[in-house]
């Protein structure tokens, strides 16, 4: 497992480019409840730890992780965005839906990325159990909502130096 000796919360806040002046999206899935609202607890909390303004947080819900990538692009479309964090969870069941659901938000959200040229973060976990997903929502594992925030403030500093 490649979290197995990982925690996903953990970051050194002087080693991460700065959220000052950053507007960052949050797309949430309202589908997994339980495991979003921790991953979107633990990406805000990293965002203003790391400088950003709770007031350049904009959080929108969609009704499933399925729609996390118009989530985003509408996000982008419609606010002054910097970068947009994508949540959601897909817990593996009895039928091929969670092939289809995993490989299409994976391809959506990486389209919505090189087409608007901003970071939109996969959040999404696709885990074979809910404890699975629990450990990595805020449980023993971490919380990869923090990973995705911070993912997204180094993004935006590559992009920052860059361009």
């Amino acid at each position: 497992m490649a979290t197995q000796n990982k925690n996903l919360s953990a970051f050194d806040v002087n080693q991460i480019p700065s959220g000052k002046g950053k507007k960052i999206g949050i797309v949430v899935s309202e589908w997994n409840e339980e495991i979003t609202e921790g991953l979107k607890k633990g990406a805000i909390e990293a965002l203003i730890q790391c400088g950003t303004l709770e007031d350049d947080i904009i959080v929108e819900y969609v009704p499933g992780t399925f729609e996390l990538p118009l989530g985003a692009q509408i996000l982008l479309q419609s606010k002054e965005l910097d970068a947009v964090v994508a949540i959601g969870c897909v817990v593996r069941g009895e039928t091929a839906h969670f092939d289809y659901v995993c490989q299409g938000v994976t391809q959506g959200i990486q389209s919505v990325n090189l087409h608007f040229n901003k970071p939109v973060m996969f959040c999404v976990l696709t885990d074979d159990t809910l404890e699975q997903s629990r450990a990595r929502s805020g449980g023993d594992l971490g919380n990869k909502g923090v990973e995705a925030a911070v993912g997204a403030l180094k993004m935006l500093g590559l992009s920052d130096r860059l361009i």
